[in-house]
Formats: structure tokens, C-alpha cells, sequence
């Protein structure tokens, strides 16, 4: 990358929730690949305040409990090198994703969920995620 290039910094948060089984963690999936709600951090916004703002819109979360602190991890570069993300791990006791519509493509970003007790290290869109023995919320929980 050149020094003119900009790195674009995104920034998301990987949601959980306990139910019975244990912890479970939200997916959104658009098209034929999963990922976590995350979006670009816009101007004067901290990384932290778009990783929410960005839950909001993709899911209609507002119940968000950083039990675990305002502590995020990066993933490597991807996108060619272009881009990072960068994820808080935040729990939650919604069980309803609502869907928004996102006015820039006219629908929503994302078109079903699913919740898993599994995490993987790369979604299937190919964008990374931190390694995932960072985010097991396992006897960190308040």
C-alpha cells in the first residue's frame, strides 16, 4: 500500500448471548456469507461509538453490556490490505433481530441471523476475526 493510500478502519461488535447451552454467538448473514454487525468508522466518531451505532442499525440492539470492559481486538488486514476491524465483545439479552433498511442500497444490509456456539477465526465473507480464544465469554461474565 502507498503511503497515500488510507487504511479504512472498521469496527463491529461480536454480540453474545447465554441461553441454556451456553454462550451463544449472533451472526447476520448477507447473501451467502456470515459476519458480525460492523461498519466504516466515520468522521468523529470513535471506534467504539461506530461499533455501536452499527449493531443498532444491522440489528435493532440497543441492549448492549460490556461486561468484559470497552476492550477491543484487530484483525489482521484484509481486503487486499486495505482494511482492518476492529471488535468489542459485548453481551446481550435481546432475542429479536430486527432488520433496518439501509437507505444507501434500499433494504436491509443483512438477510437472516443465526446463533452459534461456535467461532470461527474467518466468516465466510473472508474478512477475519480476531483468534477466538480472545472472545470465549466463559468465566469472564459479571
Amino acid at each position: 500500500m502507498s503511503v497515500s493510500e488510507k487504511m479504512i478502519l472498521s469496527a463491529g461488535i461480536i454480540v453474545v448471548r447465554k441461553e441454556e447451552g451456553g454462550w451463544q454467538y449472533l451472526f447476520l448473514r448477507a447473501f451467502r456469507s456470515w459476519d458480525f454487525p460492523k461498519g466504516e468508522t466515520q468522521a468523529g466518531e470513535s471506534p467504539l461509538e461506530t461499533a455501536v451505532r452499527e449493531t443498532r442499525e444491522e440489528t435493532g440492539i440497543v441492549e448492549l453490556r460490556f461486561d468484559w470492559g470497552e476492550v477491543s481486538r484487530a484483525t489482521e488486514p484484509y481486503n487486499r490490505g486495505k482494511k482492518i476491524a476492529r471488535y468489542y465483545l459485548a453481551r446481550t439479552s435481546a432475542d429479536q433481530v430486527v432488520f433496518s433498511v439501509n437507505p444507501e442500497i434500499g433494504g436491509p444490509e443483512h438477510h437472516s441471523t443465526r446463533r452459534s456456539a461456535a467461532l470461527s477465526t474467518t466468516n465466510t465473507a473472508g474478512s477475519p476475526v480476531p483468534k477466538s480464544s480472545d472472545w470465549r465469554p466463559t468465566g469472564f461474565c459479571r
